[in-house]
């Protein structure tokens, strides 16, 4: 009991330190690992070399992956794809406020599938804020708008489903099929807060809009891909597998066609090279590449993925210079991204911590053994409980709270998902990617969230207040469709 209470007691105590913001999660982490390692009777060999030596490299999957897709990110940047992009999108929406803030929320949506980082978001929001700024938005919907966007990125986002499937062991099938259901629910959430906040502040008279062609055409879209993405994996097993294998060789033949056209496209713009500043269309389509593959494809081709939509927006964006931008992106890539990658560094030392390192050949490891009983009893198991308990806690997101999965929120989801605790990995998933969306756009202590605060010049906890009732009733709906999936 003694061993069980002094891991507890280290648990609130760096959670504390986190929450008063004394030291940040990148060294709380490796602390937290260590104490509870020793304090769980772990030999002080073993945990320099098992959890501290092994557990940096526990995550390396992901961290890769990370590090690809910054350099990526770093390259939609410095080639002007992500600028033009939101501009040439903005030019659609005209000056209606309903429908500048929708198109603003999906193509933020659509870069931040791909794009991360407080620089990007840095880049776009010193475009998009402007922009719903002169049609009359005011800053707390203007906020809410562009950090929702952020988030519904988020969910598509292959860097983040690398990190579920590392550390809890869970199907690429599973994440990508959470959420797409999570991603339509956000768009509905996202909408509604549109309307119901612009009516609030009077800038919508009435709902007469909602008939208009444009809003219902957008709708129909929405909703038909929505029908689709429910049908999909049903009709696939409709098909003999010698069908099955007749598509794949159409998508292989389609796969090397289009590589053929990039390298003929590079070939023709090595000849004419585009115009600084005049990005032809079709480069537009760089933020997509990578996620097509990856939904094509699945989780063995998350690295290529990055690669692959790199390489097109470098072909599609050719000009004199493009070289030493291609290599500009990637160093500045790599070391865009370190403070995540020392995140998950952390967070693989405290996963050895607890349930040992992969391998272990020397018995059953002891923090492991000791801890089972304890959440097994603990954590609810039942889909009831797990909405309303997990719907309750989900304020916890906050404030590097332990549901925070940038804080605590990754040890914790070690210690309730089997084997440790009683719930299954699929539902911790769901249960992170639920609350996290009230981190991602209510947190105050997230630094994009102040720096949008300070170009809007409100109060960052205006942002919180705002959009908090509708995030709290997105992670709510999230966590029913998790336990239905997976309870």
């Amino acid at each position: 009991m003694l061993t069980i209470a002094g891991i507890v007691i280290v648990f609130i105590v760096m959670a504390l330190l986190m929450f008063l913001r004394v030291i940040p999660a990148l060294i709380a982490l490796p602390l937290m690992a260590f104490f509870i390692a020793l304090i769980g009777g772990i030999p002080l060999d073993d945990i320099l070399v098992y959890v501290i030596g092994e557990g940096a490299f526990r995550l390396h999957q992901a961290y890769t992956i990370t590090i690809f897709g910054g350099m990526l990110s770093i390259f939609m940047q410095k080639s002007g794809i992500a600028e033009s992009f939101i501009r040439k999108g903005a030019e659609l929406a005209g000056d209606n406020p309903f429908y500048v803030s929708l198109i603003i929320l999906i193509l933020t949506s659509i870069l931040f599938t791909t794009l991360g980082g407080l620089g990007a978001i840095v880049m776009v929001g010193t475009i998009v804020l402007p922009i719903m700024s002169s049609v009359g938005i005011s800053p707390g919907i203007i906020a809410g708008v562009f950090l929702i966007g952020l988030s519904i990125g988020g969910i598509l986002n292959a860097q983040n489903w690398a990190l579920y499937i590392n550390i809890l062991n869970v199907q690429f099938e599973t994440v990508r099929t959470f959420a797409l259901y999570l991603f339509f629910v956000s768009l509905a959430v996202a909408i509604a807060f549109i309307i119901v906040e612009l009516k609030r502040d009077r800038i919508i008279k009435s709902f007469k809009f909602i008939l208009n062609f444009k809003f219902l055409l957008t709708l129909a879209l929405l909703i038909a891909f929505f029908l689709i993405f429910l049908t999909l994996g049903k009709v696939e097993r409709l098909f003999p597998d010698n069908l099955k294998n007749i598509f794949k060789l159409i998508g292989e033949i389609l796969l090397i066609l289009f590589l053929s056209y990039l390298f003929i496209k590079f070939i023709f713009n090595a000849i004419s090279p585009s115009h600084l500043g005049q990005l032809r269309w079709y480069a537009l389509l760089t933020p997509i590449v990578p996620l097509v593959i990856v939904f094509a494809l699945g989780s063995k081709y998350f690295i290529f993925a990055f690669v692959a939509g790199l390489f097109y927006g470098f072909i599609t964006t050719f000009r004199k210079g493009s070289l030493n931008l291609l290599m500009q992106s990637i160093i500045e890539g790599g070391s865009s991204v370190i403070p995540a990658v020392a995140l998950m560094i952390g967070i693989g030392m405290l996963l050895n911590a607890i349930l040992g390192p992969s391998g272990w050949g020397h018995g059953e490891w002891k923090v492991y053994a000791q801890l089972k009983p304890l959440f097994k009893a603990i954590v609810p198991s039942s889909p009831v409980l797990y909405v309303a308990v997990f719907s309750l806690l989900s304020p916890l997101a906050l404030y590097r709270g332990p549901l925070n999965v940038w804080g605590l929120g990754y040890g914790i989801a070690t210690l309730i998902s089997s084997p440790v605790g009683t719930l299954p990995p699929a539902s911790v998933m769901g249960l992170l990617l639920s609350v996290g969306q009230i981190q991602g756009v209510c947190d105050p202590t997230n630094t994009h969230n102040v720096w949008i605060a300070n170009e809007l010049k409100i109060d960052v906890n205006q942002i919180l207040r705002k959009t908090f009732p509708y995030m709290w009733s997105l992670a709510t709906v999230g966590l029913i469709i998790s336990a239905m999936m997976f309870l």
